[in-house]
């Protein structure tokens, strides 16, 4: 089972992941794109990515915006190491 990083641990990650928040035992992240079809070709590259890695994000869509939270539910619902490298991931699929 995954351990739950301390706030410090995970304001520490989030300092190199631009436009991360951590809030609500949650970290989070609001996308805008051109168009739906930017978005959701988006959604469809971080839910191959959430499968491999066996993690799966929240989403949230709402025409050209997409909202990420991630937590781990394992974990009691906190942020923990496997958030922050799905977080880095979806990062560099941008």
């Amino acid at each position: 089972m995954a351990q739950p990083l301390s706030e410090q641990d995970i304001r520490d990650a989030l300092n190199s992941l631009e436009g991360w928040e951590f809030e609500g035992n949650k970290i989070k992240k609001e996308f805008s794109f051109n168009d739906f079809s930017e978005a959701l070709g988006f959604i469809v590259r971080v839910g191959i990515e959430a499968e491999k890695q066996v993690h799966h994000p929240e989403l949230f869509n709402v025409y050209n915006t997409v909202k990420i939270q991630l937590s781990t539910h394992d974990a009691g619902d906190k942020v923990t190491q496997k958030d922050i490298e799905l977080a880095q991931a979806i990062e560099s699929i941008l």
